[in-house]
């Protein structure tokens, strides 16, 4: 942690961002002066109520809150946020303060087929059609409606069309597997499904009929309805056109922890858990981040890729909660084409993940030089940490003057807890502050919190967009088995932090795959920040076998694996790293296995070499390339 300063606020960010005029608007209400980012931070996490409280009345989701009555009780598990308030999701996000009824509100790309935008007037009228249709199939408040649906603008509507009944959304992403999909679904009995019927990714077609028949016949929903996306002739149920049908835009009253939506967890080594989130906690969070840490408003447009099977999906689709519009795009991720999207669509902050800029660093691309940048203010990255190079790379390929936010969240959360604010320098390498209302702490095995050391991230204080419950978890032993089995009333994520004396906070890895060889503890992802900045190596995967104390990496390369190459990782990992923890082996396979969304599998894989097999140690339907497994099966 070198402490370089890569990106520096505007002198006049104070006056010029949401987050200064929400400050000040704050200090007014403590006489405190909350100019200065870390007081603010403190005020949020000291003062729950009165931050919280401040959110939900700046942003307009409702009146004026009491203090003592946004936050009656802070234990954890059982928090109590809002109990006399009621709210719709669905409403807050149609409001979309500070856009006309004429103004772009979704804008869809797709390999599948042409561009579609809509104003807020077509987007409200949509959702008002898909919403007489859910009623008139029998939907209630309660009721689950799935999606195994693209990114695109329809299932946005449904999503939205759900929430304003009382009902609850779940979603799946096309390129899961059958399996996967039943895993996910089963668990929460949609009784109406929407399919389908294929997808397009770069150049190749997928069509879906026989994954569909085995997912309808498993999920018996009572209704089904195919999205013609491929528009190939094939279907099953009710067409998309013949269910929508003309009814009045209305939203139901729900309390502030009613469900909202269902995701869930990468479900590599069983079955995912269905994570229960509810109307008012995603709204007041996505409000504070979309609005405050990534200065989003009227006139903004925000794009994040992403799968309808993965929380930043859902993320993106707060952006009208502050005003900006959503820009949502269904195929593959290619290095240059998602930067030309980005200048076409008019997008003002890029979202990403920490592999794609890695990959668009190793194949040279040069997005500046691909497409105009120049609206954007904005960078995120997330899904991994992102290595100091990835920081340079931004810098130096993609835009000198735009934020980076390196994000750390999860679906746990819906959030990033751990990310950037505009009022914050960026600094090499780290993330750089702990976002608000967020009480992040680093905590040694005793539960002391300490800065500049390496600790268990954990949440000491209680956040709104926690989860309401997991499905099907009546006693909410599993929930507390989770979240809550080390520190008890502390919730526990699994991830090694060091908070600096900065503020700032670098991520080093999953808690339960750290290595440690000798005495000397080291976090997966500082491994991988200087494997994978090795020229040639693509991507990488370390584990440590401690009954045999022997340290193997496997790497992906981009050419050909040869002495030369294992020859500089050594180099790299011994002078950049520790001796101590020089591989025993270094392993080139064709493929790093991730899950569907974008996360190495360090356990499984682990779990693999040690002898356990595949489909015990992991679910295959939970990874975007199950054949990657074949390299790690012992051998004989």
């Amino acid at each position: 942690m070198t402490g370089e300063v890569l990106w520096r606020p505007r002198p006049d960010a104070g006056e010029t961002t949401t987050i200064g005029a929400f400050g000040r608007w704050l200090s007014g209400r403590t006489g405190t002066d909350l100019s200065a980012y870390r007081d603010l931070w403190r005020c949020s996490v000291d003062r729950p109520g009165l931050f919280w409280g401040g959110v939900w009345e700046y942003f307009g989701l409702g009146g004026p809150v009491p203090e003592d009555r946004v936050l009656p009780a802070a234990s954890m598990p059982g928090a109590s946020w809002f109990p006399d308030e009621r709210l719709n999701y669905a409403q807050a996000v149609l409001a979309a303060p500070g856009m006309d009824a004429g103004d772009v509100a979704v804008l869809g790309y797709s390999d599948t087929r042409a561009p579609v935008e809509w104003t807020l007037a077509e987007l409200r009228s949509q959702v008002a059609r898909l919403r007489a249709g859910l009623l008139a199939a029998g939907v209630g408040s309660g009721d689950r409606v799935a999606a195994w649906m693209p990114n695109v603008p329809e299932t946005y509507a449904l999503m939205l069309a759900t929430a304003s009944i009382g009902a609850v959304f779940s979603s799946c992403a096309p390129e899961f597997g059958a399996r996967a999909v039943v895993d996910r679904l089963r668990q929460v009995e949609p009784a109406v499904l929407f399919v389908a019927d294929g997808y397009r990714y770069g150049a190749k077609t997928i069509r879906r009929d026989r994954e569909i028949a085995q997912v309808v016949a498993e999920l018996d929903p009572k209704t089904v309805v195919t999205f013609p996306y491929l528009d190939e002739g094939f279907g099953t149920g009710e067409t998309w056109a013949d269910f929508g049908r003309d009814g009045e835009l209305a939203f139901a009253p729900v309390p502030f922890d009613h469900p909202l939506y269902i995701l869930y967890s990468s479900g590599t080594t069983g079955l995912p858990k269905a994570i229960v989130h509810g109307h008012g906690g995603i709204a007041v969070e996505h409000a504070k981040m979309l609005g405050l840490h990534h200065d989003l408003g009227p006139g903004d447009r925000f794009f994040w890729y992403s799968t309808t099977g993965w929380m930043m999906w859902n993320y993106l689709a707060s952006a009208p909660l502050v005003g900006a519009a959503v820009v949502a795009f269904d195929g593959a991720p290619d290095p240059e084409g998602l930067w030309r999207l980005a200048e076409e669509s008019g997008a003002t902050y890029f979202g990403t993940s920490a592999p794609f800029l890695m990959a668009c660093r190793d194949r040279g691309v040069v997005p500046k030089e691909v497409a105009d940048l120049s609206r954007l203010k904005g960078i995120g990255s997330t899904g991994a940490p992102l290595p100091p190079a990835g920081f340079d790379y931004v810098y130096e390929s993609v835009s000198a003057t735009a934020q980076l936010q390196s994000l750390s969240g999860g679906t746990d959360l819906c959030t990033g807890f751990i990310g950037g604010a505009p009022t914050v320098p960026v600094w090499r390498g780290e993330l750089s502050c702990r976002c608000l209302g967020a009480d992040v702490q680093s905590f040694d095995p005793n539960g002391r919190d300490g800065i500049g050391r390496e600790g268990e991230l954990v949440i000491a204080s209680p956040m709104p967009s926690m989860p309401v419950g997991l499905w099907g978890d009546a006693d909410r032993k599993r929930y507390k088995d989770t979240y809550f089995d080390r520190y008890p009333g502390i919730w526990r994520h699994g991830d090694w932090i060091t908070v600096t004396d900065r503020g700032s906070a670098v991520i080093s890895g999953r808690s339960d795959a750290t290595l440690n060889r000798g005495g000397v503890r080291m976090g997966t992802a500082e491994f991988y920040s200087v494997v994978e900045a090795v020229p040639g190596v693509a991507d990488s995967l370390v584990v440590h076998l401690d009954e045999e104390d022997r340290l193997l990496v496997f790497v992906e390369v981009t050419a050909a694996f040869d002495d030369e190459l294992e020859a500089a990782i050594r180099t790299a990992i011994r002078s950049e790293l520790s001796p101590r923890h020089l591989p025993d082996e270094v392993v080139a396979v064709p493929k790093i296995p991730r899950t569907v969304t974008g996360k190495k599998i360090e356990v499984p894989v682990k779990r693999i070499l040690q002898g356990v097999p595949v489909d015990q140690a992991v679910a295959r339907g939970s990874l975007a390339n199950p054949a990657a497994l074949e390299a790690f099966r012992p051998k004989g």
